[in-house]
């Protein structure tokens, strides 16, 4: 399925979490986003038959944004930026773990996301209108999980419907990638006992990689 080893599509998948974490905490405190990195995590949750972990993204472009944050996550965990980040992460995987023990959940989502992935390629695959139709998804299916992430930022931004559905699709797109983490073999003791190696491999990851232009860098 992948030339990369098995710790570079481990990376890939957890950049993937990563960065939907980053998203929704700067969406939640500003009401802005890089557009590049929130279509990428938004298109993952259509690649149900992909060749490889870094197709699931378009390419390893579409998780640069989630390879910055595992290096900074791992070396800086002090940051407020970091520490706001990993609450979400490691929220992120609680959830996949109650999501993972329910097929019937899995179910409901995949053929929701089937329908919004026919959506988007005969009728409108605008990124803001396909955020709602999947935040209307995770209202029906994930909210109803016995954990709940609690989301945390400006009153202003988060009352507003445009950034509610951004967040909820994020957090759609985080779960994703956890299980495909989980799915690769990824655990969270890797955290402790193989941080050196995952900074690595996300620093080697990202050296493939050329700038992102315009307005999506991260603010």
């Amino acid at each position: 399925m992948s030339d990369r080893s098995e710790i570079e599509q481990q990376i890939i998948a957890l950049a993937g979490v990563a960065q939907a974490a980053r998203m929704v905490d700067q969406v939640a405190k500003t009401g802005t986003y890089p557009s590049a990195f929130f279509e990428a995590s938004l298109r993952s949750l259509f690649a149900f038959d992909v060749p490889s972990t870094e197709a699931v993204f378009g390419n390893i472009q579409g998780v640069k944004l989630g390879l910055r944050c595992i290096v900074d996550m791992l070396t800086d965990a002090a940051n407020e930026d970091n520490v706001a980040m990993g609450l979400y992460l490691r929220g992120l995987f609680k959830l996949e773990t109650q999501f993972r023990k329910r097929a019937d959940l899995q179910e409901v989502v995949a053929t929701r996301l089937g329908h919004v992935n026919f959506k988007a390629q005969h009728f409108s695959d605008d990124a803001v209108e396909l955020a709602a139709s999947i935040s209307s998804i995770y209202q029906d299916t994930i909210s109803h999980l016995p954990y709940r992430i609690k989301v945390k930022g400006s009153v202003q931004h988060l009352q507003e419907t445009k950034n509610s559905d951004l967040v909820r699709t994020l957090l759609l797109a985080g779960l994703r990638s956890a299980h495909l983490w989980h799915q690769l073999g990824g655990r969270q003791r890797h955290f402790i006992l193989r941080t050196r190696q995952l900074v690595t491999a996300a620093e080697s990851l990202s050296r493939e990689l050329s700038p992102v232009e315009g307005n999506d860098s991260l603010h």
